[in-house]
């Protein structure tokens, strides 16, 4: 019996580094599909960037270890994962919140990214490479190559707010009539107000991005006589 004893050390601490080896490798794995995701995300300057999502996928990994580990056998080991679903969609929707800027609901591709990126987290932390390898492909297909589909061949008009202050209200008038050029533009809100010396107006247009990009330019090259306040729009994802 003495002599086995030294055996079980060994035995005992070969278990914990095989285990610790385990938990870093599918950490790592969890941590290099987050963060290929959110540097495309990075790149389009979306709200959940690099290191968020990088950080959400390592902490649904550790939470779905954490889950299996602490549990054991014979308990309930999906008591922690679950909460994993519940809490990333608390992230989703502050991601919308705090992109909606009065011009539509914005945020809403990057909310879905981020439950993603929680599910391919969970898939690492579980095991399961191939499946989390494959999904975060998927993934960045959908995200690069479905985004320049809707670009340049769906074309859909979105709505984007617009301030702009002139001389007179008369200058005004001519800026939103000459915004309305076509049959896809739409003037969705207009607040004028004028002043003494100046004249502001405030306006939600709705058009195709070409129509946007061109007011958009025509107002600079105008920066004399109509000077833009602000610009926010809903075409973010």
């Amino acid at each position: 019996m003495h002599d086995s004893l030294p055996f079980l050390d060994r035995a005992i601490q070969a278990s914990a580094a095989s285990t610790a080896a385990m938990v870093l490798q599918r950490l790592v794995v969890a941590a290099a599909l987050g963060g290929a995701i959110g540097l495309e995300r990075e790149m389009k300057h979306r709200p959940a960037g690099l290191r968020t999502n990088m950080f959400m996928c390592f902490g649904a990994a550790m939470f779905t270890m954490l889950s299996t580990l602490l549990a054991g056998s014979g308990q309930d080991q999906t008591r922690i994962t679950a909460q994993i679903v519940t809490g990333i969609g608390f992230i989703g929707a502050g991601s919308i919140l705090h992109s909606r800027a009065g011009a539509g609901v914005q945020g809403v591709t990057t909310a879905a990214t981020i439950f993603v990126v929680a599910a391919i987290g969970m898939c690492a932390g579980a095991g399961l490479m191939l499946p989390a390898a494959l999904a975060t492909i998927l993934v960045l297909c959908g995200l690069m190559i479905l985004g320049v589909l809707e670009k340049h061949i769906f074309v859909r008009p979105y709505s984007a707010a617009y301030q702009a202050e002139a001389a007179s209200t008369d200058e005004l008038y001519v800026l939103l009539n000459h915004a309305q050029r076509d049959k896809y533009t739409k003037l969705l809100e207009v607040r004028l107000t004028a002043q003494a010396e100046t004249a502001r107006v405030d306006f939600t247009l709705e058009a195709r991005p070409k129509t946007h990009r061109e007011l958009q330019t025509e107002l600079r090259a105008a920066f004399d006589t109509r000077k833009i306040i602000s610009y926010s729009s809903s075409e973010q994802e």
